[in-house]
């Protein structure tokens, strides 16, 4: 990238990403960009991009502005466009707080999947009303190498493919997208939860995002 632009980072439960503050919606962040800007290696580093705009400035937002003064506009770590992270949005709320741009409380955020509702404790915890999840009908299985598991497909507003398994280690190393049947349950990808169960209320998991490969969690 040749356009010098200001950037925080952030994370959420180690889930990170790079923050771009443009409230008017001025900085062209083509997908290559954003794939240099969270490259680990070459770039700052991040499992994705939050782009924070004022909704009315977006052409995607526009119409959620009387709802939610901000828009996230969420990237994944290759530059693709996701619909909604809950790891991001709590981060995007606190850079948001941290810039003075919004009051502690209660506070709505415009995203791909919809308005979300955040709270801002006094004591800085940071919470998000993701919504109901929705349980698409239809099978769904997941696969690693020679093993293959029934998935449970949740929808929060994006894509996920829940496997409970034996051992954490069946996911492998999870560098590439995790394949996944049949390919019409999920056109645009899906992110791929490995799923053992520690006991009442208590679960272990490894995930691959779709566009981001693996995370430390997912909100």
């Amino acid at each position: 990238m040749s356009t010098r632009i200001a950037f925080l980072k952030g994370h959420g439960t180690e889930n990170d990403f790079v923050i771009v503050p443009d409230p008017e919606n001025a900085i062209d962040l083509p997908p290559a960009a954003v794939a240099a800007l969270c490259d680990r290696r070459a770039g700052i580093g991040g499992d994705g991009l939050l782009h924070v705009v004022r909704s009315a400035a977006h052409p995607e937002a526009k119409g959620l502005a009387a709802e939610a003064e901000w828009f996230m506009d969420y990237r994944n770590g290759d530059g693709s466009i996701a619909e909604m992270c809950g790891n991001g949005v709590r981060v995007f709320a606190r850079y948001l707080r941290h810039a003075g741009l919004v009051p502690e409380g209660d506070l709505a955020i415009a995203t791909r999947a919809g308005v979300k509702s955040v709270h801002l404790a006094k004591d800085g915890d940071i919470t998000v009303g993701m919504g109901r999840a929705r349980l698409p009908e239809g099978d769904v299985t997941v696969a690693v190498g020679e093993r293959s598991w029934p998935a449970r497909n949740v929808n929060m507003g994006n894509p996920h493919a829940v496997a409970f398994v034996d051992d954490l280690a069946h996911a492998g190393d999870l560098y590439a997208p995790p394949p996944f049947s049949p390919a019409s349950a999920y056109p645009d990808g899906v992110n791929v939860e490995f799923v053992v169960d520690r006991g009442p209320r208590h679960v272990a998991l490894r995930v691959h995002e779709r566009g981001s490969g693996e995370t430390r969690s997912c909100g």
